[in-house]
């Protein structure tokens, strides 16, 4: 082999650990996700159509989703919508304000994440305990009502409080709020209630997003310990919606595979992605063995 060969292969070897690092690993669940570049581009389904996924007055949900956020808020009023609808899933800046709230230890980082379900009968939503999110990595999130006890799980961490109430339709009865159900945000200023009026920027989350599940019915024990999913997760009788995106990369439509026809549409170039950093490595193998010939 040559000089010029050796040279090349060396700066390729270099090359392309580096270029890997640009995508997520592959999915915990396997196979495609949901890609969001943060800009404008949401997977949604229609309120006209599709109205909302689980009654009025529900006491016992759970929804769940792999996630992989790649970018913070950009200011401390900027909320990333993670999932947005009966439940609320965001990523906010600062997560001082609830932790005082609850009398709580402030979480460090620069992605907290924050989940709400909204009441029944009421104009408001159910406490939300902070919870400190790593970036570039895959974590399970979930949030759980059963009764009056509300859950909010990453991964093996739980947070638990008896303020809950049974899920509510009414969340805005002034209509200032989209009323979609949403993945990855819309990208907007909402004007909410008040005097002032204040404003909320429902910014659109930069990452990936997998294994989207919504249930009627409690999925995790909080007593137990080590209940990370580590597999796809399942259809059942208590599965209202589950996305997969498992489609072929570049898809924009995303199939429920529940059998309930929630099938969801990507706007403005929400599609599933493929695990390149997988490929990258291929490669990488391959260069290796031709360099050691």
């Amino acid at each position: 082999m040559g000089h010029r060969q050796i040279l090349t292969c060396l700066f390729l070897l270099t090359f392309i650990p580096l270029s890997a690092k640009a995508f997520p690993p592959a999915s915990p669940a396997g196979g495609n996700y949901l890609v969001l570049d943060g800009v404008d581009d949401y997977a949604v389904l229609d309120f006209e159509t599709f109205r909302y996924l689980l009654p009025d007055g529900t006491d016992a949900l759970t929804f769940e989703a792999w996630i992989y956020p790649t970018a913070p808020p950009d200011t401390e009023n900027t909320v990333l919508t993670i999932l947005y609808q009966q439940v609320d899933m965001v990523i906010v800046k600062d997560g001082e304000n609830w932790a005082n709230a609850l009398n709580i230890e402030p979480p460090k980082g620069d992605l907290i994440l924050l989940m709400s379900s909204y009441l029944d009968g009421k104009f408001g939503q159910t406490i939300s305990f902070p919870i400190a999110l790593v970036p570039n990595q895959w974590q399970h999130i979930a949030y759980q009502l059963n009764g009056n006890q509300i859950t909010m799980i990453v991964n093996d961490f739980v947070a638990t409080n008896q303020h809950g109430q049974p899920l509510g339709h009414d969340r805005d009865p002034r209509g200032l709020r989209p009323k979609d159900f949403v993945l990855g945000g819309f990208g907007k200023i909402i004007v909410l209630p008040g005097k002032p009026p204040a404003k909320s920027f429902l910014d659109a989350f930069t990452g990936y997003i997998d294994e989207v599940r919504i249930s009627k019915a409690v999925r995790y024990d909080v007593e137990k310990k080590g209940f990370t999913p580590d597999d796809k997760f399942k259809d059942d009788a208590e599965t209202v919606a589950l996305w997969h995106f498992d489609e072929l990369g570049g898809a924009e439509k995303f199939l429920d595979a529940s059998g309930n026809a929630h099938h969801l549409a990507g706007k403005n170039g929400a599609k599933t992605g493929i695990p390149l950093a997988v490929e990258a490595e291929g490669k990488l193998a391959t260069i290796w063995g031709r360099l050691k010939q």
